[in-house]
């Protein structure tokens, strides 16, 4: 009984070995792969690191260090300078070649020797400067020679303008040949810093849209914050046409403000027109259908003002409301 268990055990290992034994004889002859010699990869940080001295040769060259300054007494500017390095010849195009350029403070550029023209700018003052490179490195402070100025107006009594009605302009001060002086700067916000070179300029002030306009020659000096205030003797109008004095204004009614010489200031159409006017004389004229009702108005400095132009068959004739415009109290 021994025996066979024996037997039968050797019979099921023999079956189970076979397999892999017919296996392995049945596989093809495969030539051997020869043996590959990696090519030598160099440091994947160093390779990729555009600061590496290999990827930028240009670091290699001599360093420009520059600052800027207002005046020559002032400290050196941090923040809000534009540089730019060109090409001191002209090119096919007869331009300069812009070379490199940076923002902020204080900056540096490596340059190849050579001459090279340094601009940098500081809102609307700016100062250019040539350079000349060596192997050596090389510091040096641009002298802006500007100043800033802030610009606000008021009411003639001291009212206060609202801010979205009132823009300024900035010329430079003389005239050319035909009499009038370039824009520098348009559309200034009120109260916003605008930085100029030394000098003096010619300031616009508009309130409103249409003739309280006022002009002023301001001095901008180095290093220093010009405020500038402006007064305008002006006010603002609230314009309608009613049947009887408090009633309902008119729809579809054309508007026209003219001088007492014709000239015509402003026109609008609808049942309101706000308008702010200079102070003077005016004609108000308004157009409702085929009818038309005037009269003169003066305008008084501060005193904004609700006008009811009366609509009646056989005259032309106008009220004042007792309220100001807005439910304000006037200004003076």
């Amino acid at each position: 009984m021994a025996r066979q268990l024996f037997a039968a055990t050797v019979l099921v290992s023999l079956m189970v070995i076979a397999p892999e034994a017919g296996a392995q004889a049945l596989a093809p002859d495969l030539p051997q792969t020869p043996a590959v010699e990696l090519p030598s990869i160099p440091n994947l940080n160093e390779y990729a690191s555009p600061k590496a001295p290999a990827n930028s040769p240009i670091i290699n060259e001599p360093e420009l260090v520059l600052s800027a300054k207002l005046s020559e007494e002032s400290d050196p500017i941090g923040r809000g300078l534009v540089w730019r390095v060109f090409s001191p010849e002209a090119g096919d195009d007869g331009k300069l070649a812009l070379l490199a350029t940076a923002k902020g403070g204080t900056t540096s550029f490596n340059l190849a020797p050579g001459s090279y023209l340094v601009h940098v700018a500081f809102g609307r003052a700016g100062a250019t400067k040539r350079i000349t490179m060596t192997r050596a490195k090389r510091s040096e402070t641009m002298i802006l020679d500007a100043g800033g100025v802030k610009l606000n107006a008021v009411l003639s009594g001291g009212g206060r303008i609202p801010p979205d009605q009132l823009r300024f302009s900035i010329y430079e001060d003389h005239e050319d040949s035909n009499g009038e002086r370039a824009l520098i700067i348009p559309d200034v916000k009120p109260d916003s810093v605008v930085r100029l070179n030394t000098g003096t300029y010619q300031i616009v002030s508009n309130y409103g849209t249409a003739n309280a306009v006022i002009r002023a020659d301001i001095r901008v000096e180095a290093g220093k914050l010009t405020e500038a205030n402006v007064e305008h003797r002006a006010a603002q109008l609230t314009l309608k046409l009613v049947r009887e004095t408090g009633g309902e204004a008119m729809a579809d009614t054309a508007w026209s403000v003219l001088t007492t010489s014709g000239d015509i200031v402003r026109e609008s159409v609808g049942a309101f027109a706000s308008i702010v006017l200079a102070e003077g004389e005016y004609v108000i004229i308004a157009k409702n259908k085929d009818r038309i009702y005037q009269r003169d108005f003066k305008v008084v400095a501060g005193q904004n003002q609700d006008v009811e132009v009366l609509a009646k068959d056989g005259a032309s004739t106008a009220a004042i409301a007792d309220q100001p415009a807005g439910g304000e109290e006037p200004l003076d």
